[in-house]
């Protein structure tokens, strides 16, 4: 089976560097999959991927030995089994509150006996190996969000869960949910990751595809507006 590099970056004790793929375009997954990321994840809860423009998204992330994952829109096992059975190596789940919920993901992306997956790997086969259902309980990551003042209290519940192998932290939510203004973190940057990198954090999203073209195309524009140059006339003439 290919190899779940996320697994070697954090026996290392190293941090995964992860982008996010918001624009529903195999040919910006791909775009993104050659920048250096270690993983993307596909988000499927919020913004318009759906399922067909995902697998392509995924096919375009199996041109490099990037890590590709999913955010599912909800703890939901036929969601969870279709989007494990077009090949994602993790998958992180949003709302997960407790620990019988945090149990009822594993389950639903383990096979038996430790889950009741269905077996149908029609894409992971071919992307991952032969051998993806003798590798795929051990290999595959499962992610839970957390992101309510509830999860926050049931939080070593919930990594005390067998089969959880990390949790990722949703920032607008769990801003809501303590009575704050729902907002990303603080700045979406390399500096803010190296910062959370050396508080602990072993797996940080820099930012997504659409917030880099965001950021960088009102950038240029304003580079270019902010002169006030005329056409046909250079500055200082």
């Amino acid at each position: 089976m290919r190899e779940n590099t996320l697994r070697k970056i954090w026996a290392r004790g190293e941090a995964v560097v992860n982008g996010w793929l918001a624009i529903p375009s195999a040919f910006s997954a791909e775009v993104m999959a050659h920048q250096g990321f270690d993983s993307l994840v596909v988000d499927m809860q919020h913004g318009v991927v759906d399922y067909q423009v995902a697998v392509t998204m995924l096919q375009a992330i199996s041109t490099t030995n990037v890590v590709p994952m999913a955010r599912v829109p909800w703890n939901d096992p036929a969601r969870l089994m279709k989007i494990l059975d077009a090949g994602v190596y993790g998958v992180i789940c949003p709302m997960i509150n407790t620990r019988e919920e945090a149990e009822a993901l594993v389950r639903h992306c383990k096979y038996p006996p430790r889950g009741h997956r269905s077996w149908g790997p029609v894409r992971a086969t071919i992307y991952a190996g032969a051998d993806y259902g003798d590798h795929a309980n051990d290999d595959l990551v499962i992610m839970p969000m957390i992101e309510t003042a509830e999860a926050l209290k049931n939080l070593d519940d919930i990594l005390s869960v067998p089969g959880v192998d990390a949790i990722y932290v949703g920032p607008s939510d769990l801003s809501l949910a303590l009575g704050c203004k729902p907002r990303l973190d603080q700045t979406d940057t390399s500096a803010y990751s190296l910062r959370m990198i050396e508080a602990g954090y072993q797996f940080v999203t820099i930012a997504s595809d659409s917030r880099f073209l965001a950021q960088r195309a009102a950038e240029e524009a304003a580079a270019v507006k902010k002169t006030g140059v005329k056409a046909g006339k250079l500055p200082g003439y």
